[in-house]
Order: C-alpha cells, then sequence, then structure tokens
C-alpha cells in the first residue's frame, strides 16, 4: 500500500488562490458534463483507437505532448494492481520550465539522467478508476519516469505552466487534466515536498545506495481525492470568509 499523507490545511489560502481552485473545479465538472453527454470518460478517451490495452504500455502511444507549453502526459497502469485501473503521469519539458531551475547535482547516480532539452520533470501522477475518474495523486521515485530529478521547489515553480491546450486525444480530456492540476495544487505542493522529505530519509538511512535507482522506494506518498468534496470545502470557506 501507497503511504497516504495528510491533506494540507486550506484555512490559510489566500481568496485569490481559494477562487482559482474554484474555477479549476468548476472546468473539471464542465468537462465531465460533456463527456459523459456522449457517453464518454477521460480514460476511454485515451485508450480510444488504441488496441488492447497492455500494461506498463503508454496512451497515447506517443504520449500527449503541447509544443508551445511543453506540458506532457500518458496514461498506463502497472501489473497486479488492484487498486487502480490505472494512472496519468504529467511531465514539464526543459522548454517549458521557469528560468534558472536545473536539476539536482547528484554525481552518484548509477544510472545517466536525461540532460539538457530532454531533462523533463515529472509533477504527479493521478490514479484513474475503472469507470475513468480520478481516485487519488501520487509521486514517484526517479527510476520509475526516468526524469531528471529537480528539487522540490522547483517542481512547485513548474505547475502552474503545465497545460495541454490541443485536441489530441481529446479537448476535453486535455482540459481536465489541465484543470486537475490547478485544482488539486495544493495537495500536489505536499506531495512534492514530501517526496523529498522521503528521499532525504530514505538516503540517510542507506547511504550506500543510490536512491534514485532503489527499486524499494516507488511510492513517495500518496493523496485520495474526491472532486465534490473539495468544491464544498472551498465553499463553506468562501461562507466563512465573508
Amino acid at each position: 500500500m501507497p503511504v497516504s499523507i495528510d491533506a494540507p490545511d486550506l484555512h490559510g489560502l489566500s481568496p485569490k488562490k481559494r477562487a482559482a481552485m474554484r474555477a479549476a473545479g468548476q472546468e473539471v465538472f464542465e468537462c465531465y458534463r460533456v463527456l459523459e453527454k456522449g457517453g464518454l470518460n477521460v480514460v476511454g478517451e485515451v485508450l480510444k483507437g488504441q488496441g488492447d490495452f497492455v500494461e506498463m504500455e503508454h496512451y497515447p502511444r506517443d504520449d500527449v505532448f503541447d509544443t508551445e507549453t511543453h506540458g506532457q502526459y500518458y496514461y498506463h497502469a502497472h501489473r497486479g494492481s488492484d487498486l487502480e485501473h490505472g494512472h496519468f503521469h504529467t511531465f514539464m519539458r526543459a522548454g517549458g520550465m521557469p528560468a534558472g531551475v536545473a536539476p539536482l547535482d547528484y554525481p552518484q547516480a548509477s544510472e545517466p539522467w536525461p540532460r539538457d532539452d530532454d531533462a523533463i520533470c515529472h509533477l504527479v501522477a493521478i490514479a484513474m478508476d475503472a469507470w475513468g475518474y480520478p481516485t487519488g495523486l501520487f509521486c514517484v521515485n526517479r527510476w520509475v519516469t526516468d526524469e531528471a530529478w529537480y528539487p522540490a521547489e522547483a517542481v512547485i515553480a513548474m505547475l502552474d505552466r503545465f497545460a495541454v491546450d490541443h485536441a489530441f486525444p481529446n479537448w476535453a480530456v486535455n482540459r481536465w487534466i489541465t484543470a486537475f492540476l490547478r485544482l488539486y495544487r495544493p495537495h500536489i505542493e505536499a506531495l512534492i515536498r514530501h517526496r523529498d522529505q522521503v528521499i532525504a530519509a530514505w538516503q540517510q538511512t542507506y547511504p550506500d545506495r543510490d536512491v534514485f535507482e532503489d527499486r524499494a522506494l516507488e511510492i513517495t506518498g500518496y493523496l485520495p481525492v474526491a472532486v465534490d468534496e473539495l468544491l464544498q470545502q472551498l465553499d463553506l470557506l468562501e461562507s466563512a470568509a465573508r
């Protein structure tokens, strides 16, 4: 079982940040509305026309990438998982990153990390159920996604830049995944910071290992999600602030 972390306290968020989250939540529900009206769902649209759903393969086959924002994602499933149907991995490629961010300097790496324009950064993964709806968010170790490893604050600085603004494989799906990362921004921040704490503790416990390639450490932290409950919480906070 992945290690669940505590959900962030939203009381300290500014009205502007709460409003941005509520707007993103409304966008998420609008995407659900138009998909459901056609008898569709997020996962089904990503898998459509891709043949058999094979574990560990990327869907769509060549990933989804926005050449302007440099946001990227794919969907896949691991072998033997009863906790989810599959999950999305979301990324920011080097061309979309803020100026001045750089991967961690880690000379003891036992495997090569992608470099320069290929120095991709994993943001967060979104677990999905068999009906095509999200159930959780989680972060992972470097070996899982073969990324360059960026410190937590650098990853957090990339979050607002993630967007997929085109219609492949489906416009509603791309709008949904863009809005979902905005809706759960505080939760993703918490997972990313917790990720670095777990890595640091693992390094201290196993100083002779390359922590980033250690197959014993896969998921660094997990948070369950429920969009309707989060929006209700935001509405209550908004009412209390009046």
